[in-house]
């Protein structure tokens, strides 16, 4: 079938190729945000690892603070992690929000629940670290 043809026709007509379409680039933006939530988590938790554990080990040895402490690193780590779910959190409402204009009829998106979860918890690790 003719592209123009295809761009011409409406969502709300029952072309099924058009709905799957729709449907198959909104599970993409999921898997998108899902793989950064995943690495922002995993951001957070080896910043929090390095700035507890290791700081933890420092101390027990005696050790003074440098300028790039595991303390620092870890909180940079941390820092990093939340930023980056964030601006992914609003990359990701940018596009949904575009494709939805387009195909009104697409399911409610439920990362954005997981999005808040780890970034309450990137949060409190960050608290956690700051107050040692």
């Amino acid at each position: 079938m003719n592209n123009e043809a295809i761009e011409k026709r409406s969502t709300g007509e029952s072309d099924p190729r058009v709905q799957l379409a729709f449907e198959r680039t909104f599970l993409a933006y999921e898997r998108t945000r899902i793989a950064w939530v995943r690495t922002a988590l995993a951001l957070i938790s080896f910043g929090f690892a390095i700035a507890k554990v290791l700081q933890h080990l420092r101390e027990q040895r005696g050790e003074t603070a440098t300028l790039m402490s595991p303390r620092a690193i870890g909180l940079i780590m941390i820092v990093i992690g939340l930023v980056s779910l964030v601006l992914a959190d609003r990359q990701d409402r940018r596009a949904v929000k575009a494709l939805r204009e387009r195909c009104p009829g697409l399911p409610t998106p439920i990362t954005g629940v997981m999005t808040v979860l780890i970034a309450l918890l990137g949060v409190l690790a960050l608290i956690s670290a700051v107050l040692r």
